[in-house]
């Protein structure tokens, strides 16, 4: 796993520091986002397509780049005992809008299903308080993407 992830960054990286935490961001973000969608056990086919419109309008990425993007976060994902290492990086790496957009982004993908699971509202509000988005950003969020 360690070799797929230092070969995407290998493949995507030109050498420039800042790219490195680019990536590093991207990959964060994507656990995290990846994690609103298992949550609640299922996978299912427009949380998958949410994540992947949310992830290649945030980070403008090919539709290959957010595959490797997808994998790499699932292989994180499944060796993370918490969330606070994807946390971290984002309060590293991110400014507050992009924060705030991150949580959208989850928002987004809680929704796709058309049913909120309890599951997928906590790890929103983990993650929020996390990394530093104030509650009524929290609500801010959930209320744009919110299916009427």
């Amino acid at each position: 796993m360690l070799s797929a992830i230092k070969d995407f960054f290998r493949s995507e990286l030109q050498s420039s520091p800042h790219e490195t935490n680019e990536q590093r961001r991207n990959l964060a973000c994507a656990a995290l986002l990846l994690e609103v969608a298992i949550v609640d056990q299922k996978l299912d086919r427009s949380e998958l397509n949410t994540l992947k419109r949310v992830l290649t309008q945030s980070f403008s990425l090919s539709n290959e780049q957010c595959e490797k993007l997808i994998t790499l976060a699932e292989s994180q994902q499944a060796d993370a005992t918490s969330t606070y290492q994807f946390t971290q990086l984002v309060n590293e790496f991110c400014t507050d809008e992009e924060k705030y957009l991150l949580i959208r982004g989850m928002w987004s993908i809680a929704y796709a299903d058309g049913s909120l699971d309890k599951y997928e509202e906590y790890i929103i509000r983990k993650v929020a308080e996390l990394i530093y988005v104030s509650h009524s950003q929290f609500i801010r969020a959930k209320l744009e993407v919110r299916p009427d």
